[in-house]
């Protein structure tokens, strides 16, 4: 039985979640671009905040977490003067964080509707710790 590898990408992708966790990103989906012809990335994260400073802190905190735990800096942020649409680019990783109302009016997910799209789950006993609060 051949075990599943952890590539690069895999390790990024999981620090990049954690990010939007940690300051309680809205809705992670995760967009596998690998099978799809001439992508740009391997993976779009797409999350929303309902605020624009949530979409600054969300952005702030995949950073400071990709950084902590990989030592590597995007290659480039977009959007955050406006805090509607920011752009977090690793390159392989692109992550995009919305304000909510912008988030359904471009509707990432359905423009790469033929891409396999996991919605990411925050473990039970977070869920759990958040209600409490």
């Amino acid at each position: 039985m051949k075990k599943p590898t952890v590539t690069d990408s895999d390790i990024l992708l999981d620090a990049v979640v954690k990010g939007l966790e940690d300051v309680k990103g809205h809705e992670i989906s995760i967009i596998d671009l690998r099978e799809i012809h001439n992508s740009i990335a391997s993976y779009f994260i797409v999350s929303h905040g309902n605020s624009h400073t949530q979409v600054e802190a969300l952005t702030a905190s995949v950073e400071k977490v990709v950084f902590e735990a990989l030592g590597e800096k995007p290659v480039s942020v977009q959007g955050l003067r406006t805090g509607v649409w920011a752009i977090v680019d690793y390159f392989d990783i692109v992550v995009h964080v919305f304000h909510k109302d912008a988030r359904s009016r471009f509707a990432l997910e359905e423009l790469w509707g033929d891409a396999n799209i996991t919605k990411h789950e925050y473990a039970v006993e977070e869920l759990i710790i958040n209600a409490e609060v």
